[in-house]
């Protein structure tokens, strides 16, 4: 490697399922290279534009979003937008000079990856799920490496540049101490615990089914952790106000901590949550998202439940029978441990060094 520090540019964002690997990535190339150079793009108004500050990183936006379903003011400055920060993207490329781009997918993607493959930069995608993003899709001959964290990826992408590695997940996220998670979220180490997470966003099925369920919880002796999202959460707060053991949060800033504090997880199959469910080893109850293209949410959760280390609840059947197999679950300790030892077997810890190894392969070949 070059004895002046190497610069990096990581663009993409819009859910934590694209943000959290992100920061993953930056994080390891930090600890290998300390005097790294690491510039986040995302798209104004999205949830990077915070978090990826949080995480201390400094984060570019651009004026850059997705199409409408229908015909909108949005849909008709569409191409206005994607050519006003391709011309931005290009400008902070050649302002920042970086030795490789990666692209985690969502809006910012585009135009940066663009940008750079346009000028011969060393590229590589990161595709997180088993159903790939238009994003990657659209820019994947122009990237050098593509890293998937499914089987049977090149039915989207060119087989030439495939590495399986799986999904970059925090290192912290299986580190968590169930003794101290019990003290920091307050909970009754003598009672069972359920997490109930619908994503970074919330997710109003999983908050209505458990809404309705509360009074079951609290007769069955459950306590619950229950991250909501924003929108839900003044009416959920409302409701741990009144209930004695029901702990609700809008966003849950320590997940190592809730996973270690849970028996049982209820959870949305967006990618980053399978892979942190199989890292921590925790019996999950999955209810995908239909919301989502090409259903892909449901593709996920199948590829845990194939091989017994999930259990799968479609969103229309979940007001009816979530509950039902969440408290069944909560109270046969042996199915638990089956689902666990399963699902430990599906995980990938070493996901986000084998990325950065890939990524410092390219950027080598390019100064050798």
């Amino acid at each position: 490697m070059p004895n002046s520090p190497l610069r990096f540019i990581i663009s993409g964002g819009g859910t934590g399922g694209h943000i959290f690997p992100a920061v993953a990535i930056a994080n390891e190339l930090r600890r290998r290279l300390p005097d790294a150079e690491i510039l986040f793009v995302g798209a104004n108004g999205r949830m990077e534009m915070t978090r990826v500050p949080d995480a201390g990183y400094k984060i570019v936006g651009l004026d850059i979003t997705g199409l409408q379903r229908r015909l909108t003011p949005q849909n008709l400055m569409f191409p206005v937008r994607v050519f006003r920060s391709v011309r931005k993207a290009g400008k902070l490329i050649e302002e920042f000079r970086p030795d490789a781009v990666v692209g985690v997918g969502g809006y910012a993607s585009a135009p940066v990856l663009l940008a750079a493959t346009s000028r011969a930069i060393p590229s590589l995608i990161q595709e997180q799920n088993s159903y790939a993003g238009l994003v990657n899709k659209l820019l994947a001959k122009r990237v050098n490496r593509i890293c998937v964290a499914y089987d049977g990826m090149e039915k989207f992408f060119p087989a030439d540049k495939l590495v399986l590695t799986g999904n970059p997940v925090r290192t912290e996220i299986s580190r968590g101490d169930r003794a101290e998670a019990l003290h920091f979220f307050g909970l009754d180490p003598n009672k069972k615990t359920l997490l109930v997470v619908g994503g970074s966003l919330g997710a109003r099925t999983l908050n209505q089914a458990t809404a309705a369920a509360l009074p079951r919880l609290r007769e069955a002796g459950i306590q619950l952790l229950w991250q909501t999202g924003k929108l839900y959460f003044p009416e959920a707060r409302q409701q741990a106000d009144q209930a004695a053991g029901l702990h609700a949060l809008e966003f849950i800033q320590r997940m190592d901590l809730a996973y270690a504090a849970a028996d049982v997880v209820i959870s949305r199959a967006g990618a980053l949550s399978v892979s942190e469910l199989c890292l921590t080893g925790k019996a999950s109850i999955l209810v995908p998202s239909p919301n989502v293209a090409e259903d892909h949410q449901t593709k996920n959760a199948l590829a845990l439940v194939s091989k017994g280390a999930a259990v799968l609840i479609t969103d229309e059947h979940a007001s009816e029978r979530l509950y039902d197999e969440a408290l069944r679950l909560l109270s046969d300790p042996e199915r638990q441990q089956q689902l666990s030892l399963r699902v430990r077997e599906l995980a990938r810890p070493d996901a986000t060094v084998t990325i950065v190894d890939e990524l410092l392969k390219l950027v080598k070949r390019v100064k050798s």
